[in-house]
């Protein structure tokens, strides 16, 4: 426990930085190791082309291509199944030693959630990959227009007489994070679950076929954004963002929209204390603050790790990159090196009481048993 507290207090430091402070810090340095001139990087997302997986590789590929020795060229690949599991156990099966600094993989909350619950279909291990960059990211939940006037303000009160339809991946992935919260808020939303990546949610959405959905910050940016300004969309709240006390607070990127603590606070019944709320906030940390991570595969020397990780950091301390990364993914910290190291073990991390909680809740509203 002293360890994970330790490492949340070192991950919310480093939230608070500024972009400039990161830049400062990363300053561009010449690789001396991996060269990779005339190779092509396969980017293994686990997800569909349509969310916001899709949209952070898609980002950073032509980065690393500029920025890797001999810029490769990168092409991102999508290898969806199983909430993610499936490109995840296929990965576990692939060697530093067959793929030479040409194979990277991209995991995401959905991943490292399966990892913490036990879930069976599990085949991978964190501590055999090796890590190069960490993302933290957002999330916001939003609703049809006629929908959300049944709010008033922050209150959710009002939708609680609603049933909604909502597309998921999975109980045991990222999206329990939106379920626990609307089980909290008193909402009766019914998981259609088996979708492919969030796109897919989103696609369920545009369609009529769900009333309710709730996307990363990338995918957010770039997709429901536009159906917000066409008055198709209101965004209800987000899942927050953390300070320096490690509270948590409205997140950056979206400072006009209400956090769900915000939003739990206004609703009758919702409560931002005891052991629902503890377990809501254990997972949250575990699911964004440290969501997308991009791996060398197991076996991966020293000199390809420190290639990759200069790579990265170069695109962090280029100029515009605050301004580039705050437009596509939102505003929050891109870590290399120790500060990637640190953020994994929040992402893999949870209490005994949290994971348990979670455990009890899964089995009873949706009949998973995962021990």
């Amino acid at each position: 426990m002293q360890s994970h507290i330790h490492s949340l207090k070192l991950y919310i430091r480093i939230l608070v930085v500024s972009a400039i402070s990161v830049i400062i810090q990363m300053a561009p340095i010449q690789s001396q190791g991996l060269d990779l001139s005339g190779e092509t990087v396969r980017f293994i997302i686990p997800f569909s082309e349509t969310g916001g997986s899709a949209k952070w590789a898609n980002f950073y590929a032509p980065l690393l291509s500029d920025a890797l020795p001999g810029n490769p060229k990168v092409v991102v690949e999508f290898m969806p199944g199983a909430g993610s599991t499936k490109g995840a156990n296929w990965f576990q099966e692939q060697t530093y030693e067959d793929t030479q600094g040409t194979l990277i993989f991209g995991s995401s909350g959905s991943t490292q959630f399966p990892y913490l619950l036990n879930d069976p279909r599990v085949k991978y291990e964190y501590g055999d990959w090796n890590v190069v960059l960490a993302s933290g990211t957002g999330g916001v939940a939003y609703l049809p227009p006629d929908i959300a006037t049944m709010m008033n303000g922050m209150d959710a009160s009002g939708l609680s007489e609603i049933d909604f339809i909502w597309g998921s991946q999975g109980a045991t992935r990222l999206d329990l994070v939106p379920l626990l919260a609307w089980k909290m808020l008193g909402m009766s939303v019914e998981p259609v679950f088996g979708i492919q990546g969030r796109g897919d949610g989103r696609l369920m959405f545009e369609r009529g076929e769900a009333n309710i959905d709730y996307q990363t910050s990338s995918a957010f940016l770039s997709s429901v954004t536009p159906l917000v300004e066409n008055g198709l969309a209101v965004p209800m709240m987000t899942w927050g963002a953390l300070d320096d006390d490690g509270n948590v607070v409205r997140d950056p990127t979206f400072p006009d929209i209400p956090s769900f603590k915000e939003v739990c606070e206004a609703t009758a019944g919702c409560e931002t204390s005891g052991r629902a709320w503890d377990a809501w906030k254990s997972f949250f940390i575990a699911g964004f603050p440290a969501q997308k991570m991009i791996f060398l595969p197991k076996g991966a020397d020293s000199n390809a790790i420190e290639t990759y990780t200069q790579a990265l950091n170069n695109i962090i301390s280029q100029p515009d990159f605050p301004e580039k990364s705050a437009a596509r993914l939102g505003v929050y910290p891109q870590m290399t090196g120790d500060m990637a190291i640190n953020a994994l073990k929040l992402g893999t991390e949870v209490s005994d009481s949290a994971k348990q909680f979670v455990i009890d809740w899964l089995a009873a509203d949706y009949g998973v048993t995962l021990e």
